[in-house]
């Protein structure tokens, strides 16, 4: 069945590809916090910091991608039963499009990207297991907090404009280059509580610096496309409505 709010609906895309991007955002999931790599985790920053970028960047984009309201309601559609939570969620952001609140997503992203990064918080996990789930939560639930702002997911359209989006990226980019420059160009050892043997293994040094080759390289690899896809949006946007003002321009002067 058919209502005018499904009929006003935006066109989503689901099914086998959001599939996909779910079963792929529960299986790099559940890799991180299972052996071999947890026990990495504890014994090196570069894998601590490979867990880290799952948590906050792959994770949340696969889910917002893997559009998971989209496909809840086309099960609820097909059980002929109405999906209003989703709709009523998607109308509630429709009717407020407030920049501010698209921006709150990002820096309650940034407080959390912070947050765990910091020396305290790292060494924390790296002595307390557990706080890894707390970790794990906190990045999932903000981050994807933050890519519904950035991609379309089901009934959910981000509430700024191609611009701010595009910002709204660069930014989330940068805070995590920002964060993993500090760790891997300082002098002592940034996590003490990961304790290297000298000429066994990697060097604190090394094993901090390639930490921040893979924030840095999951990020740009995450965020980087979602900046050039919505500044070229908005650029086609722009010479849409540059042709349709010459248009009406022009239709005006041929009826003078």
């Amino acid at each position: 069945m058919t209502s005018g709010a499904a009929a006003g609906r935006p066109e989503t895309r689901t099914g086998g590809s959001g599939r996909w991007c779910l079963l792929a955002a529960v299986v790099s999931g559940l890799a991180v916090v299972l052996p071999p790599l947890y026990g990495l985790a504890r014994r090196y920053v570069v894998v601590e910091a490979a867990q880290f970028a799952v948590f906050a960047m792959v994770v949340p984009a696969l889910v917002v991608l893997g559009n998971p309201l989209g496909l809840s309601g086309r099960a609820l559609a097909a059980s002929d039963l109405e999906p209003r939570w989703a709709e009523r969620l998607a109308a509630s952001r429709r009717r407020h499009p407030e920049p501010v609140r698209a921006a709150l997503s990002l820096g309650l992203f940034m407080c959390a990207v912070v947050a765990w990064r910091t020396p305290a918080a790292v060494d924390a996990i790296e002595k307390t297991p557990w706080l890894v789930v707390a970790e794990a939560l906190s990045l999932v639930t903000l981050g994807a907090s933050l890519w519904s702002e950035l991609a379309e997911s089901g009934p959910l359209s981000p509430r700024g404009r191609h611009p701010l989006r595009a910002v709204m990226a660069a930014v989330a980019m940068w805070t995590v280059w920002t964060v993993s420059y500090l760790a891997g160009f300082s002098n002592p050892s940034w996590y003490p509580a990961f304790h290297h043997l000298a000429g066994r293994g990697l060097s604190a040094a090394a094993d901090q610096q390639f930490a921040t080759g893979v924030l840095w390289l999951v990020a740009a690899l995450t965020f980087m496309p979602v900046v050039f896809w919505n500044l070229l949006a908005w650029l086609r946007s722009e010479d849409s409505r540059e042709i349709d003002l010459c248009g009406s321009i022009v239709g005006r002067e041929q009826t003078s």
